[in-house]
């Protein structure tokens, strides 16, 4: 039976994700799996794997690996989630009935994917310091692709200065706001404090990547980094 939501659950954005409340994750039949969303998503994320310059440059390299079957689960959610990073089971939830166009999959599975980075690399405390979860979501936001100027024009925003960080900086409290119980004041404090520090870790790539083509040279800027300090 699925036990009753405790209220940390809730604190900790686990409302948005009911199927993460019945305490297992179930793979549902043939049937199912061919004439749902959750067919749908499977074929998605497949395509997001093999074309992600993320999953390719950082989660096939030493610093972590990831697998399909184990790390991603496609799971019905809230309407107002296309994704998310479950800390508690290391595992990236993506959210099939909002997702239904291959740009966003690719850009849901790269945006937890850094987060999953960061789970691995700077050991987050996801869960009791809001610093450690701005800092992922700031990094997630510019590194995605959630504020690509062809995204931001879809959008109608554009024309701002300093557009691209005012976009992260947004994508980033938003994202805090939905899984965490504070004010929007407090929250704008934290994105605040840490938002120079987080913009310019751009780990494990060197600078933004723009593109699969861009992100071969950035990753290969980002593993040179130290033979580059040395010379300096």
């Amino acid at each position: 039976c699925n036990r009753g939501r405790t209220k940390q659950e809730e604190d900790y954005g686990y409302d948005l994700f009911p199927e993460r409340n019945t305490g297992k994750y179930k793979k549902g039949s043939i049937a199912q799996s061919l004439f749902t969303f959750n067919h749908k998503c499977q074929v998605m994320l497949q395509f997001a794997m093999e074309t992600s310059e993320y999953y390719d440059f950082a989660f096939s390299s030493q610093h972590s690996k990831v697998f399909k079957d184990r790390h991603f689960s496609c799971e019905d959610c809230d309407g107002t989630v296309s994704g998310g990073f479950d800390a508690a089971s290391s595992q990236i939830v993506l959210c099939q009935n909002n997702i239904h166009q291959q740009s966003h999959m690719n850009r849901v599975v790269t945006h937890e994917l850094i987060h999953a980075f960061d789970h691995c690399r700077a050991h987050v405390d996801w869960f009791n310091n809001f610093r450690h979860l701005a800092c992922s979501e700031i990094r997630a936001a510019n590194l995605s692709g959630d504020c690509a100027f062809s995204n931001e024009v879809a959008r109608f925003n554009f024309g701002v200065k300093q557009h691209h960080q005012e976009c992260v900086r947004g994508r980033a409290l938003r994202s805090i706001l939905a899984v965490r119980k504070i004010s929007r004041e407090e929250a704008e404090k934290i994105v605040d404090e840490v938002f120079d520090t987080c913009f310019n870790d751009h780990a494990p790539f060197g600078r933004i990547p723009h593109s699969k083509k861009d992100a071969k040279f950035a990753y290969r800027d980002y593993e040179n980094r130290d033979r580059y300090n040395a010379n300096l």
